[in-house]
């Protein structure tokens, strides 16, 4: 079995399965709220518990809703269904020139539309000319132009404006319609037809293995007949478009008008008399292509086409079925050398090629940008000690520092030994240290959050404790905290560069406010009769502060530390987008300006597995640290 066909077959597999535990799961909950406790009543926080079935429902509804739409369980039932719609799309770009002439796609023809708009311009003009802006003279001398263009639309719509050469170029077009017709009416290929559906098979990537989304050439016996059509129908539109209802009276009249008209704007000193002549010049323009026949002249191509049109529904068969129900919110589309896919399958990239995307960005060789996504090197020990231990401790040791001697020997003594360790110089043994976009995400925003806990926790305390600080602090929070961070960015990035240091602090900036906010609602919410217990029990303030207000405001605490994280990733792909060189945001941030879609929803799909893998670790923290939460 060939990887796209295997590749198939586990989509298939994974669809059906996906539907089977969803039915599965819904039959198995519905008969579960049959038979639960009748002491499970409506607000029992119990009842909200449990629940693995809808879990998987959930899930599975969200897996089912991305393969159907993105076409990926398309793909794998028919593979060859997208293909022979590139054959069918040629087709009907071939025809669309010639039917856009007709009222098929449209209301009304080419010809009724192109009449009504001018009729109406010419209805305008005359209206203007009755205006205050020309006098009785200008009127006598202008209206027999309007009456002459009115003649010339006319003329164009009368019977008998047609020759004889165009009549049979008309009957010409037809015939060749009603020939490829009966062709794909038969049914049959072309000769040696059936080798290049073999070598097309072999040689060209199948759907979506390229950066050429849907093949081109065909790779069914249907795709290799709506091929052999589409060509020559190219031609006959062609042909088509160079049928023109211009007789040589018709040429004459309007190249003598529009001279007539130019000489008129150049020979008049009114603007009102040159705006007339430009706007009638403009009219000629619009009609002198001869793009309107008498009624009936086109009646045998519009025939031709209409039969050709319910031959091709026919025999397309089951595509159209797939292409309504298996291809939602689009279809594929021919253009000049490839066809595409349009709507949803071509914006929401497939599961199994971001999948796939995903395993070859992880791939430490190939990562993005030369930069692994996650992954880890050897760092010697030297390099964190040296970063960790600051220089100036070498400084306290008493004694010099030691010089070089006249033979240029430096002979170390126990300072500058020191000062080699505070700076990480000497030789040390290696450890894995872990690397790469999502580890540098991870980090930047770990960093911020821990700073704006460190800080902002007690000043909440102390806010909520303090009438001074919460008046004196109060307006220096409520000032920042509204302001939305990406207002913040550009400033902060602009100080502090594009390093860490600056995304770093804008995180600060986004999580302190929040837990400043967070702690002071939990300090202010304790039960004043909590308080005075301990009062009585005579506990000093510390005591209090410790074991009656910090746990009262837990709870608040580690929900604001939760929406924090929230806040912060979104803050920090928005910061790394605007400067940066590492970090998931400016994975997204060069896939958008390339539009790679497939990058786009892996940086999607990483960012929603990193928030939920740190709200899950918070959930755990918080069952763990305050069981007393919700119970009084």
């Amino acid at each position: 079995m060939s990887a796209a066909g295997l590749r198939g077959f586990i989509i298939g597999a994974l669809f059906i399965g996906l539907i089977l535990a969803l039915i599965s799961c819904w039959v198995y909950g519905r008969r579960l709220i049959k038979t639960e406790k009748t002491d499970a009543v409506f607000g029992n926080p119990v009842k909200a518990l449990g629940g693995w079935h809808w879990i998987v429902s959930g899930v599975a509804t969200i897996l089912l809703v991305w393969l159907y739409f993105s076409w990926d369980a398309a793909r794998a039932f028919f593979p060859h269904a997208a293909n022979e719609l590139c054959q069918v799309a040629k087709v009907n770009t071939a025809v669309h020139p010639m039917r856009s002439s007709f009222p098929f796609d449209e209301r009304l023809p080419k010809g009724t539309v192109i009449l009504d708009r001018e009729n109406a311009q010419l209805q305008r003009i005359t209206n203007v000319l009755g205006g205050p802006e020309f006098s009785d003279e200008d009127r006598s001398q202008l209206q027999p132009y309007l009456d002459r263009a009115q003649g010339i639309l006319t003329s164009m719509a009368s019977e008998g404006s047609v020759d004889d050469a165009t009549l049979q170029a008309i009957e010409g077009v037809a015939q060749r319609i009603t020939d490829l017709t009966a062709i794909l009416e038969a049914g049959e290929l072309p000769e040696g037809a059936d080798a290049a559906i073999i070598q097309a098979r072999e040689n060209q990537p199948g759907w979506g293995d390229s950066t050429q989304e849907v093949p081109v050439e065909p790779t069914s016996e249907r795709g290799a007949l709506f091929d052999s059509v589409a060509k020559p129908m190219a031609e006959v539109s062609k042909d088509f478009s160079k049928i023109r209802n211009t007789n040589e009276q018709f040429i004459v009249d309007v190249e003598t008008l529009d001279q007539e008209l130019k000489d008129l704007s150049a020979a008049s000193n009114s603007d009102a008399v040159k705006n007339f002549a430009r706007d009638m010049g403009k009219l000629l323009k619009r009609v002198d292509n001869g793009a309107v026949f008498p009624p009936g002249a086109l009646d045998p191509i519009e025939v031709a086409l209409a039969n050709f049109h319910e031959v091709q529904q026919e025999k397309q068969g089951s595509l159209k079925l797939i292409d309504s129900f298996a291809m939602p919110s689009g279809t594929i589309l021919a253009g000049n050398t490839a066809c595409s896919e349009q709507g949803s399958g071509r914006w929401l990239p497939k599961p199994s090629d971001t999948f796939a995307t995903l395993v070859r960005l992880s791939d430490p060789d190939v990562g993005y940008k030369g930069f692994p996504l996650l992954w880890y090197k050897q760092k010697p020990l030297s390099e964190m000690v040296g970063f960790l231990v600051p220089d100036f401790i070498a400084d306290l040791i008493p004694g010099e520092y030691p010089r070089h001697g006249s033979d240029g020997i430096v002979q170390a003594n126990f300072k500058s030994k020191v000062l080699a360790i505070a700076t990480g110089n000497f030789d040390s043994p290696t450890v894995p240290v872990p690397t790469g976009h999502v580890w540098d995400s991870i980090m930047r925003v770990i960093a911020g959050l821990f700073l704006g806990i460190l800080l902002g926790v007690p000043l909440g305390l102390f806010m909520g404790l303090s009438r001074f600080a919460k008046g004196f602090f109060d307006p220096m929070i409520e000032l920042y905290r509204p302001v939305p961070p990406l207002a913040w960015a550009p400033l902060i990035l602009t100080i502090f560069g594009i390093q860490d240091d600056g995304k770093i602090f804008l995180l600060f900036m986004v999580a302190f406010a929040i837990m400043v906010i967070s702690a002071r609602t939990g300090a202010t919410g304790t039960q004043l009769s909590k308080i005075h217990a301990a009062h009585s029990l005579g506990a000093t303030r510390w005591q209090i502060v410790r074991s009656v207000i910090l746990p009262n405001s837990l709870p608040e605490i580690l929900t604001g530390i939760r929406i924090s994280i929230g806040v912060c990733w979104g803050t920090l792909v928005a910061a790394e987008m605007l400067a940066g060189t590492t970090g998931i945001g400016f994975v997204e941030n060069v896939a958008r300006k390339q539009s790679d879609y497939e990058i786009i929803w892996v940086t999607i799909i990483l960012l929603g597995m990193l928030g939920l893998l740190f709200d899950l670790i918070m959930r755990f923290v918080i069952h763990k640290t305050i069981p007393w939460r919700g119970k009084g």
